[in-house]
């Protein structure tokens, strides 16, 4: 399990109250060239990759399917501020989606226009973990010191396509109709919920309360409630994103035991063009295979060894001008990743696989070096 969870923010603000519980923080950019942040929470082994997508649930879709794709990460959280949508909810309070709606899908006919919404459900172990942190309260000490720890709320989001500013408008009206009970509303959970979806990644939406969305937002309570709001999500966004990694580590060594890790005979390494081998896991009477056409392995493969290889080739199409700095730097990064992760005690393929995943994907069409990962990765795959 990844030790990498992606949080996301639509607005500037937003983005800098969740970056205050980094540290180390380093650049990471996407080829198409969204910017990340990686970052660890302090006393976990949580990393944080930090994103910007902008307002409204397209930009929040394809920028959460993009930090998806490149960090696949143990979950997604996207944090931020919200609008509330019934009395007795205070500003500042923080709400953990169970639901998210997308409240404005329709049919018009003759006689009006008929709801078609979209629904996501948070996963159950999502949910458990965020009602854990609510009970404990263990998320509050990540608040500041003199600040109140505000109520936590548990229920259903509205993400729509407009800024929400009344309580008698039509659209007000449709919500209430039809969402009645909606407990929140904002513009991007639902991009963010359908990213989740179609990559079986678990979503947590978290909101901190800056408005009553009733026709009172003004420039001057957002400039006091949005920070507050946003710092109180973010608090308990981060909290929640280290114990989500740190119940998947209890998870994994609950599952291992001493003595699992054995090689059993009859095990065939094939390749084409180089040698390939097992390495620590329950391997028995497997075959590893690179690529169609592969001829039998004349010896042991060095794992380690083929990624410092690797890292040699990288290097040299750095010097001859075929990879840029700025990627040169990210491809070096994931090499170390990878090898750092497969000389680890215990060994850590899996982490290995993903570094060298998003390695293809930054030297994609550096074609010799594009391939010789693949064929790494390939490898690393079996043993995974």
């Amino acid at each position: 399990m990844s030790d990498l969870v992606v949080v996301l923010t639509a607005l500037n603000l937003e983005y800098a109250a969740v970056r205050e519980h980094l540290a180390d923080v380093e650049l990471r950019r996407h080829g198409a060239g969204t910017r990340f942040e990686i970052g660890h929470v302090p006393e976990s082994r949580c990393r944080v990759a930090l994103g910007l997508t902008g307002v409204g649930n397209q930009s929040a879709a394809v920028l959460a399917e993009r930090a998806i794709q490149s960090f696949e990460p143990a979950a997604v959280v996207f944090t931020g501020i919200a609008g509330a949508l019934w009395d007795g909810i205070s500003l500042g309070d923080v709400v953990v989606a169970d639901r998210v709606y997308a409240y404005q899908g329709g049919t018009s006919e003759d006689d009006g226009l008929k709801g078609r919404p979209r629904t996501w459900e948070t996963s159950h172990a999502v949910s458990q973990v965020a009602h854990h942190l609510e009970r404990t309260g263990t998320w509050t000490r990540r608040l500041g010191e003199g600040i109140d720890a505000p109520t936590v709320r548990f229920g259903a989001i509205a993400a729509g396509e407009i800024v929400q500013n009344s309580r008698v408008s039509r659209e007000a009206r449709w919500i209430r109709e039809h969402f009645n009970d909606a407990t929140a509303i904002e513009m991007e959970a639902a991009g963010i919920a359908q990213a989740g979806h179609l990559n079986s990644a678990p979503v947590a939406i978290i909101r901190g309360i800056s408005d009553r969305a009733d026709g009172h937002k003004t420039t001057t309570n957002d400039a006091n409630w949005q920070p507050r709001a946003a710092a109180n999500a973010a608090a308990f966004a981060v909290e929640l994103a280290a114990e989500l990694v740190n119940e998947s580590k209890e998870d994994v060594m609950a599952e291992s035991k001493p003595g699992d890790i054995s090689i059993g005979g009859g095990v065939t390494n094939t390749v084409s063009g180089g040698v390939v081998g097992q390495m620590g896991g329950v391997i028995s009477g497997g075959t590893v295979h690179l690529s169609a056409g592969s001829q039998q392995a004349s010896g042991p493969f060095d794992v380690v060894e083929a990624l410092r290889e690797l890292r040699a080739l990288v290097d040299e199409r750095h010097a001859d001008g075929a990879i840029d700095e700025e990627t040169h730097q990210d491809a070096v990064r994931e090499v170390v990743t990878a090898e750092g992760a497969l000389t680890a005690a215990p060994r850590a393929p899996k982490k290995a696989l993903n570094a060298l995943k998003r390695l293809s994907g930054l030297l994609a069409d550096v074609t010799d070096v594009a391939d010789k990962t693949k064929d790494l990765a390939d490898a690393v795959q079996d043993l995974a």
